[in-house]
């Protein structure tokens, strides 16, 4: 990889998470039951897609790397986001739920905000970091193809 990444400022991550959640939600208000569900699994994906970039990350210039540079699979991920999307999951509990899945978000939001590498527990589980705009990026002649 040419360039060094430089890892992604938090106000910019909690606006991609918040587009991402927005998109939870209008799945949600669609579809009330199953669209919950259908958000989860967006949820679970969505890093995968775009090339390393859910739709709020897109919005927003960043990407999802592995160590090597190479955008986020969709394996990695639903090991990234499986703590969110399983949080998303249990708002179909009512009250318990919400603050169930409200515990979630705050626990991996301090450990985001407190991690010198701007990194949560899913970027742990899976091995990927999220960075700004190209930088750190491999283009498709650095990827293993």
């Amino acid at each position: 990889m040419a360039e060094k990444t430089r890892k992604a400022g938090l106000l910019l991550r909690l606006l991609a998470k918040s587009i991402d959640l927005g998109v939870f939600l209008v799945m949600a208000k669609l579809v009330p039951q199953a669209g919950v569900l259908m958000g989860s699994v967006y949820m679970l994906i969505s890093d995968g897609l775009f090339d390393g970039r859910s739709v709020g990350k897109k919005l927003v210039e960043l990407y999802v790397v592995d160590a090597e540079g190479r955008p986020c699979t969709i394996r990695q991920s639903v090991l990234r986001n499986s703590l969110i999307a399983g949080a998303c999951a249990l708002t179909l509990v009512p009250v318990a739920g919400w603050l169930l899945a409200l515990a979630v978000f705050a626990f991996e939001g301090l450990l985001l905000f407190g991690n010198a590498e701007g990194k949560r527990l899913g970027d742990d589980f899976a091995g990927t970091q999220v960075v700004e705009g190209r930088t750190g990026v491999a283009t498709p002649e650095e990827r293993d193809i």
